[in-house]
C-alpha cells in the first residue's frame, strides 16, 4: 500500500466533505406562471381586454371552468430538503376578472396565505351511511335478489311501485 502526503488526504476528506453536504443541500423549484410584477401592474380595469391581457401577460396558467370566465397566472416556488417532501416556500396567483363584453373589471392578487394543508388519514376514509363489516359486505346481498313480492328484474313501463 502507498502512503499518501498530508495534502494528498486533506484533499481527499475535502472532497468527502463536500459531497456529504452537497447529498444534504435542497432542491429549489419554480413552476408555473413568471410573474413580473411591473405587467401584472400595467393591466387596467376598464381599459384592456382579453387579448391585450393576453399580449401583456401572455396564455393564463388556466381558465375557470364554471360561472364567469376568470383568467388565473399561477407561480409556486418549492424547496424540497433532503429525504423530506416539498414546501412551498411562495406562491402568487394573479386572478383577472373581466366583464360580460370583455373588458378586464378587476385584478386581483393572492399569496401564500391561500394554502391549504390537507392531511388525509391514510387508514380510514370517513363515508355516509352505515358501518358494515366484513361478513355483511361479502353475505350481505343474501335473499335480497329473488325476494318475495320481487321478480328479480327491474320493473318496465308501467310496473312501478305506484302502477304507473
Amino acid at each position: 500500500m502507498g502512503y499518501l502526503g498530508r495534502g494528498t488526504a486533506a484533499a481527499l476528506s475535502m472532497l468527502v466533505a463536500a459531497t456529504l453536504l452537497a447529498g444534504c443541500s435542497s432542491i429549489r423549484d419554480r413552476r408555473g406562471y413568471l410573474s413580473d410584477p411591473l405587467l401584472v401592474d400595467s393591466v387596467q380595469p376598464g381599459i384592456d381586454n382579453r387579448l391585450s391581457v393576453e399580449r401583456t401577460l401572455g396564455r393564463p396558467t388556466f381558465v375557470s371552468q364554471f360561472g364567469s370566465q376568470d383568467w388565473y397566472y399561477v407561480s409556486v416556488n418549492t424547496r424540497t430538503p433532503a429525504f423530506r417532501r416539498p414546501r412551498t416556500t411562495d406562491q402568487t396567483i394573479v386572478r383577472v376578472r373581466f366583464d360580460p363584453a370583455g373588458k378586464v373589471a378587476a385584478v386581483d392578487k393572492a399569496g401564500k396565505e391561500k394554502i391549504v394543508r390537507l392531511n388525509p388519514d391514510d387508514h380510514y376514509t370517513p363515508t355516509l351511511g352505515r358501518e358494515r363489516g366484513l361478513l355483511e359486505d361479502l353475505f350481505g346481498n343474501i335473499g335480497a335478489v329473488g325476494a318475495p313480492g320481487g321478480t328479480g328484474q327491474a320493473p318496465g313501463p308501467g310496473q312501478g311501485p305506484n302502477g304507473s
